[in-house]
């Protein structure tokens, strides 16, 4: 994507750490990008897969993480839904915060909007600490900006506090 269009991007970070009724956690999460589009979420960008240990328990299962770029027609409320009726499609348990889980899709950016309404928040407020959330985003955006701070994915990157295992995995996407 040109930067003018990462502008405009869909930033949504996505984790498994429980692979389900799948054969490994990067199939249950390549099931799931297979279905954004029937969501309305179009893949423009996405980044190879990472592994890190849990956060904030690193005894649980390690998880493996990417982040997508998606245009989308949806309001950040929708894509929200939209992005929960994925999760709930693969056993998406929200029965306990940070526990083990097959999907997490979290909404880290809509565009350069800023929201925080009805339980939404957007950009996502801890995403920017995360390095299983940024490293994966500078791969593939390197000069895309927060949209509260202006800094740049790849600085952020650099400047993580959270998940600093996080490494690419060796295969291809």
């Amino acid at each position: 994507m040109k930067r003018s269009e990462w502008d405009k991007a869909v930033v949504i970070a996505l984790g498994s750490n429980l692979k389900g009724a799948f054969g490994t956690t990067r199939e249950l999460l390549e099931a799931a990008l297979a279905r954004f589009t029937d969501e309305g979420l179009v893949v423009r960008e996405r980044s190879s897969w990472w592994h890190s240990a849990a956060w904030p328990d690193p005894d649980e299962p390690p998880f493996v993480n990417g982040v997508v770029l998606v245009e989308t027609d949806l309001d950040p409320h929708e894509t929200l839904a939209a992005l929960h009726r994925i999760e709930r499609g693969f056993g998406r348990d929200r029965s306990r915060r940070n526990a083990p889980r097959t999907l997490d899709l979290d909404l880290i950016a809509h565009g350069r909007g800023v929201f925080e309404e009805g339980g939404l928040i957007v950009p996502h407020s801890r995403a920017a600490e995360r390095l299983f959330v940024m490293g994966p985003l500078a791969e593939i955006a390197p000069t895309w900006r927060h949209p509260v701070t202006g800094e740049r994915a790849d600085r952020l990157a650099e400047r993580c506090q959270v998940g600093l295992d996080a490494r690419p995995l060796a295969s291809a996407r």
